[in-house]
């Protein structure tokens, strides 16, 4: 009789390589990714949680609505005198809800520090009845279990400015895994195409195998989420992704540059009203949008002096995406210029859409349970895939 010789099935040199890379890459940096994607996962359902446990400070009470609010530098007085901080007050945030309260921030940053509590001098936030005056609750931001998420995600809590590529090289290394990954789950036939999409337990009772199985099929339902959760977040930390998606939403590798109007009427004395000016021209153009920012400290995020008043309003709660760009005189509160979200080309759409498509609340509710869930497979992906890598070196060294 003749013997039947085996042969082993010839794996390609993709998938010969595929494999090597996401094993690579999965022990060398497994540990950040793990990181990464739990406190992005633990802050995607920030927004309703904190309304929850602020709805006393958020929401004023019925009975002391007026049909003014008190100025606004009254307001800014009154938080001065009873924070008592060293460092003035760097903006407002002016709900168009008349229920809701207004939110005066003080945020100063450090640029020297090397990580995120020396780095964050303060990030206190105030909820003030602006009817009345009176305080309905201090935050303070910075010990909060929120933004200590977000900067374990951003940059392990070290310096923003280099620490986001301290995250950001694992992560580029992250979407090479799950392109791999998607590479190797691939079947070459439809009849192993069926076992690929669910799990079949019946006769399996090795936990290995049920391990493998996790690994295999939630990584590949949630590596197309995870993809567009990694790039939108590799958006923020490299300028070559974000000059790549400019140039082929619009065109043009750069973002149109904001150009800062100078006040035509700095000769003139200052008027006290100046930002009550402003609230009001806003509330009147952006009636039916959710909320504004006005900066109080006339300084910008990087800490120079403001030519103007630069306003930010808001379309959406809890939403950046749609986002109108006003700018009052300093000096007068006069409109100097007027840019609504429907003029932006789609560059400038996307730039401001980025943060809400990372979070998952650009698609609502939904996108946010979808996005929490994908989160919570892509933290389990660097487990499984030790555990599987650990179970076969096991194997190899009792075989030897």
């Amino acid at each position: 009789m003749k013997k039947k010789h085996h042969h082993k099935k010839k794996v390609s040199s993709t998938k010969k390589w595929s494999a090597k890379l996401h094993l690579w890459f999965g022990l060398s940096v497994g540990i950040i990714v793990f990181i990464v994607s739990l406190t992005g996962t633990m802050y995607v359902f920030k927004d309703e949680i904190q309304n929850q446990l602020r709805k006393d400070a958020i929401y004023v009470q019925k009975e002391t609505i007026t049909e003014q609010p008190l100025s606004i530098v009254v307001l800014r007085e009154k938080v001065t005198l009873e924070i008592n901080e060293k460092f003035p007050i760097s903006s407002v945030e002016i709900p168009l809800d008349k229920n809701k309260s207004y939110e005066f921030l003080y945020y100063e940053k450090d640029k020297k520090a090397w990580n995120y509590f020396d780095e964050v001098k303060i990030n206190k936030l105030v909820y003030v009845n602006q009817y009345t005056g009176e305080i309905l609750g201090i935050y303070n931001e910075k010990y909060d279990l929120f933004p200590i998420l977000k900067s374990i995600h951003w940059s392990l809590l070290l310096k923003t400015d280099w620490g986001k590529y301290v995250v950001g090289i694992p992560v580029v290394l992250f979407i090479i895994m799950l392109i791999t990954g998607i590479i190797l789950w691939w079947p070459k036939n439809k009849k192993m195409r069926k076992g690929r999409f669910s799990f079949d337990w019946k006769n399996v009772k090795t936990w290995k195998r049920k391990n493998y199985d996790l690994h295999n099929v939630l990584g590949f339902y949630a590596s197309f989420i995870a993809l567009l959760m990694s790039i939108s977040g590799i958006y923020f930390a490299y300028p070559w992704v974000k000059n790549a998606f400019n140039l082929t939403l619009s065109g043009s590798a750069e973002l149109p540059k904001e150009k800062e109007i100078k006040s035509p009427d700095s000769l003139l004395a200052k008027n006290n009203s100046v930002f009550d000016l402003t609230a009001a021209e806003t509330r009147k153009l952006y009636s039916t949008s959710s909320s504004f920012r006005i900066p109080l400290n006339g300084k910008n995020k990087k800490g120079k002096e403001l030519k103007n008043i630069p306003v930010s309003v808001y379309g959406e709660e809890g939403k950046f995406a749609i986002r109108n760009q006003l700018a009052f005189d300093k000096y007068s509160g006069k409109l100097l210029s007027n840019k609504p979200h429907q003029e932006l080309n789609n560059a400038e759409k996307y730039a401001n859409a980025n943060y809400d498509i990372h979070t998952g609340s650009y698609f609502g509710l939904f996108g946010k349970i979808i996005w929490f869930i994908t989160g919570l497979i892509c933290t389990s992906l660097p487990v499984t895939g030790f555990l599987i890598w650990w179970g076969k070196r096991n194997k190899q060294g009792k075989k030897i």
